[in-house]
């Protein structure tokens, strides 16, 4: 039966796969497709993907969508991951891969920026901590290491950019990514001067940026016989997947925050006022042009115990879920993680700190090891939480999302951390579902409301001695194998 016409797709391009999620006029949310896609690490700190195998993946899934549903969209809207670059030439041909957010190679570049009087102005005109992970030190990388390729560059653009000039023909970018960058200015909303200065490039050569609801016309005519879709079908740009989670999670009344864990983790809040931390351990970027999304990321979530199961323990990435649950069912004690095997952002922004266990016992076996890990991976976002709460006020209510959901245990086990309830809907993925959300207020839809059932979490006191006493260990082992020569 066709339905031509009835949905919306949110199309999520994210770090490890593109899904394709609709919701159609009555409600229904259904996801149709989901591509995944491998990261490479050709040198230490390096993390690179093709872009190619990404488009394909974008293609394929509106492709199936279509098909799946016997008609067109009403419109598509995108979700997309963060702090991803490339080069293009002339002909939009990449001269890089796509470089990643978890990729470190401009670590020394962005260190050297941070600390100057510049890197200060810079991080409180952008919102975006002076990092590796961002666009901005990326620049200052190519343009330092790969003189050739930075001479011979047109354009340079994210995941999502480099996709919508192979559907359009035009460089693109939303407010919400390019606020990401670090060379776009939250307050003038346009390219930053400073930024672009010290990078060595002209706004020219990065795409123009828009409004998060801008719609976007001119579809290819070849582009859209292989999508299946008419031409005019109305695409809208979108934004990143960070701040739609928060759209789409319903968070966006004062002191409700997401908490996000999946390849890596965040937490965020929603407010209308672009303020910053004077600390610099926390990002503001945008969502539309008057709501700001302020938080931080983690590298280090489920990452960390895939490289665990592969690696350490050489079991079976299948059995992870059941690692898991059998990890949290044991006590904890005083073993512990520091989860920085990829370095770290918030709130230390470090991308040189290592990932470590201390107080090992010949009791521990592999179950306490996980467990520690999933702790330390807690004691990080409950890092970010204070930081949140010391600059932009108290957290009332936190609403969670991402695949460790797919573990009650887990979030009972946030819970206890952080000493508040914690709330799941089970729906479906947030940061696609902002995208519909945001494209339904384009297009003036309204939707039937979906039956949600919202989970409570309620903290456990029984450990809650051991979990307080081991974050102030925790953030003590940080700062203490610092100074390690």
């Amino acid at each position: 039966m066709s339905v031509h016409n009835s949905y919306i797709i949110g199309l999520d391009i994210g770090t490890s796969s593109t899904k394709s999620i609709v919701r159609l006029k009555n409600g229904n949310s259904e996801t149709i497709f989901q591509q995944s896609y491998s990261t490479k690490h050709p040198l230490p700190g390096y993390s690179e993907q093709d872009p190619a195998a990404i488009l394909m993946a974008v293609k394929q899934g509106i492709r199936k969508t279509v098909e799946t549903l016997k008609g067109p969209p009403t419109a598509i809207s995108f979700s997309s991951a963060m702090h991803s670059f490339m080069a293009l030439d002339h002909a939009g041909v990449p001269l890089t891969p796509l470089i990643i957010w978890g990729d470190n190679r401009s670590t020394a570049y962005a260190e050297s920026l941070k600390a100057s009087a510049e890197g200060n102005m810079i991080y409180k005109q952008t919102g975006t901590p002076v990092h590796a992970m961002s666009p901005l030190s990326k620049l200052l990388w190519l343009r330092n290491e790969e003189i050739e390729i930075f001479n011979n560059s047109f354009m340079f653009v994210g995941i999502k950019e480099y996709i919508l000039h192979h559907f359009f023909g035009e460089y693109l970018i939303d407010h919400s990514i390019a606020s990401a960058t670090g060379l776009f200015d939250i307050h003038t909303h346009r390219w930053n001067e400073l930024a672009l200065k010290i990078s060595g490039i002209s706004a020219t050569q990065l795409p123009r940026p828009v409004q998060a609801n801008h719609v976007i016309t001119g579809l290819k005519a070849s582009v859209a016989e292989e999508l299946g879709i008419p031409a005019d079908t109305p695409i809208i740009i979108g934004g990143s997947d960070g701040c739609l989670a928060q759209l789409g999670s319903k968070a966006m009344d004062k002191g409700h925050a997401t908490l996000t864990i999946g390849t890596s983790g965040a937490m965020r809040v929603a407010g209308s006022d672009p303020i910053v931390d004077t600390e610099q351990r926390l990002f503001t970027y945008l969502l539309t042009d008057d709501v700001y999304i302020t938080g931080g990321a983690t590298n280090n979530g489920g990452v960390v115990l895939q490289w665990m199961m592969e690696e350490l323990f050489q079991q079976p990435l299948e059995e992870l879920g059941d690692r898991i649950s059998s990890a949290l069912a044991t006590a904890p004690d005083k073993l512990l993680c520091l989860p920085y095997l990829l370095g770290e952002r918030a709130p230390i922004w470090d991308s040189n700190a290592t990932a470590a266990f201390i107080g090992i016992q010949p009791q521990h076996n592999a179950a306490h090891f996980t467990r520690a890990t999933i702790e330390g991976i807690c004691f990080v976002l409950l890092s970010i939480k204070k930081a949140l709460e010391e600059t932009v006020g108290e957290i009332t209510k936190i609403s969670v999302s991402g695949g460790f959901t797919h573990t009650p245990s887990w979030m009972q086990l946030l819970a206890n951390i952080f000493e508040q309830e914690i709330y799941y809907e089970q729906t479906n993925d947030a940061s696609a579902r902002g995208a519909i959300m945001l494209a339904a207020l384009e297009l003036g839809w309204k939707f039937e409301e979906e039956a949600e059932i919202e989970n409570v979490f309620t903290p456990d006191p029984t450990y809650r001695e051991v979990y307080r006493l081991n974050y102030q260990r925790f953030k003590k082992l940080y700062e203490v194998l610092l100074t390690v020569p």
